[in-house]
């Protein structure tokens, strides 16, 4: 069983690691992300330094066993791992976006994900579709990342981006479920309780786009939504996924950094990404950048396989959320 293919892993560095490439060889691999600034060393010094140095580091991913997916957040803003000034497309934050006239907006995005595609990353976790509840919101009303606080606008700007991002065949991951906009907590630093914040039209939004989207994928947020389950964030809720799951049976439901202090401060890595498989997650996501915990992957990817084969995780469950990660390779190929 390649359970390799569930793991979306980061690294440090401008190149690949021995450890990820022996990861590769023994589990497979789902994806890689990528990420321009490094919290470990607090500078702009991790995976990214141009476009011609990106694109031969995503050939040289792709290239590794089971021909592992390139993603990255490039959302635009400050949520921007390709800058412009590495001379990488100009791509402005969601609120700035939201007020150009629309041949401007579509110019822009058909020049940014034409870029994607041709450095060879596969997948962008955008658009986000939280609306803009909480201007506030340090996590997303504070630095931008909402395009209105207008839920039709929001629904207007995911549409354009879809359209982008179909003729340019790079996947889109529509973020974050189910809808933080109205959160007053950074999600990075504690657990957010979005339960009096959720909106049912925010909550619509996913299972409406989602299957429309070309990639067809939902990021799914550490959020507490306590109506659906008083105990779990959203990424280990069985209730939560599940109510998720039922609404987009085909959706590739992918995890927010595992390494976000909410579940560090509760479970570690480890037996977060354990319970977020068991729960229904198809992918969990080890961005290797808030925490080094590079050497510890292939310990987690062991525990995944052996939970599979002692039958503490479903292992039909599992095979299913393999084939959707292959499913996307292969129409991202």
């Amino acid at each position: 069983m390649t359970v390799g293919e569930l793991f979306i892993l980061g690294f440090y560095g401008k190149v690949i690691p021995p450890w990820l490439r022996e990861f590769a060889a023994q589990f497979g691999l789902g994806g890689v992300i990528l990420f321009d600034y490094s919290c470990q060393t607090r500078q702009y010094d991790n995976n990214i330094a141009s476009p011609t140095q990106v694109q031969s580091l995503c050939a040289e991913i792709a290239g590794l066993p089971s021909q592992p997916l390139v993603f990255i957040d490039q959302e635009g803003g400050l949520v921007r791992r390709l800058k412009d000034g590495l001379g990488f497309q100009p791509l402005p934050s969601a609120r700035d976006f939201n007020r150009l006239g629309h041949a401007e907006k579509q110019a822009i995005l058909a020049a940014s994900y034409d870029e994607l595609r041709r450095l060879g990353i596969r997948y962008n976790f955008a658009p986000v579709i939280d609306v803009d509840y909480n201007p506030d919101n340090p996590n997303i009303g504070r630095i931008k990342r909402s395009y209105s606080s207008e839920i039709g606008e929001v629904e207007a700007n995911a549409r354009l981006v879809d359209a982008a991002a179909r003729q340019a065949g790079v996947g889109l991951c529509l973020k974050h479920y189910p809808g933080i906009g109205g959160a007053h907590v950074d999600s990075h630093l504690e657990f957010m309780d979005i339960s009096d914040a959720l909106r049912p039209e925010q909550e619509e939004l996913f299972y409406a786009l989602a299957p429309q989207i070309f990639g067809d994928a939902v990021l799914v947020s550490h959020a507490i939504v306590r109506q659906w389950d008083a105990q779990h964030p959203m990424t280990l809720s069985p209730a939560g996924i599940g109510r998720l799951r039922h609404r987009l049976p085909a959706t590739l439901l992918i995890t927010d950094d595992m390494q976000m202090q909410g579940l560090q401060k509760t479970l570690g890595t480890s037996a977060a990404s354990l319970q977020a498989i068991a729960a229904g997650m198809d992918m969990i996501c080890i961005g290797n950048n808030l925490l080094d915990q590079e050497l510890a992957m292939a310990g987690i990817a062991t525990a995944v396989e052996g939970a599979a084969h002692d039958g503490s995780l479903d292992q039909a469950a599992v095979q299913r959320s393999i084939a959707r990660v292959q499913q996307r390779k292969a129409l991202l190929a």
